[in-house]
């Protein structure tokens, strides 16, 4: 099997994208435990995937603002489900990492049930990016992720983060094999992501993609009024 062609967007749909995540974007809550969510009153995308995967460096690098989410070297720092609100068009939401974290098994149980929680429940919700390491590919826990979206009927889209790593051979073969792995999965989108945070790559492609979900900017003529 071919690795799936890259994600092609004509010139309006990456200036949509650019347009959205240049506009005003804010951090506006973080939420640990379920009645402290804010109204699901815009669409909303979270952002899924293991610790260490890049999740803060995406979304930095999607916003253009280095400081906005916080990477850190150490595995397992977001702790809570972080959201941020771009003008009144689009949440984007950073959940825990999974798979490593050092903290108590008493914490991590509750991320996970939170998360778990958000995931199956959140009216609103219209996708879920899962990231995954191109260096390693889809793992055990990245497939469990999975289980719950499906069976939430969520939505999600595979996006290999730290693309520049790996030779470009091995990019390629990592887009394959996951490829295969979302092929009979019932709410996985077909169309892969390979983005590098670092080097710029893909993230114009990932923007036009999420600007797609967003509601129409308020001067839009498809604005209702």
């Amino acid at each position: 099997m071919s690795p799936p062609p890259s994600p092609a967007f004509d010139a309006d749909a990456l200036e949509a994208g650019r347009l959205l995540f240049a506009g005003p974007v804010t951090f506006e809550l973080g939420v640990a435990a379920m009645g402290q969510l804010p109204d699901a009153t815009l669409p909303e995308l979270c952002v899924a995937g293991r610790s260490n995967v890049g999740k803060s460096s995406l979304i930095n690098a999607l916003t253009n603002r280095h400081q906005l989410a916080r990477a850190s070297g150490e595995p397992g720092r977001t702790r809570e489900l972080n959201f941020f609100r771009f003008a009144d068009r689009l949440r984007l939401v950073d959940l825990p990492g999974y798979g490593y974290a050092k903290a108590g098994k008493a914490d991590i149980a509750k991320w996970t049930t939170l998360t778990r929680d958000y995931l199956r429940g959140r009216p609103g919700l219209s996708r879920a990016l899962l990231l995954i390491d191109s260096r390693h590919g889809v793992k055990d826990s990245d497939v469990q992720v999975m289980q719950v979206l499906d069976e939430a009927a969520v939505v999600y889209q595979l996006v290999l983060t730290k693309a520049d790593k790996p030779k470009s051979t091995e990019l390629a073969a990592t887009l394959t094999a996951c490829a295969v792995a979302i092929a009979r999965r019932p709410a996985a989108h077909p169309v892969l992501h390979a983005v590098s945070a670092h080097e710029g790559h893909g993230v114009a492609e990932l923007r036009a993609e999420i600007a797609a979900l967003a509601l129409p900017p308020p001067d839009s003529p498809t604005t209702t009024r």
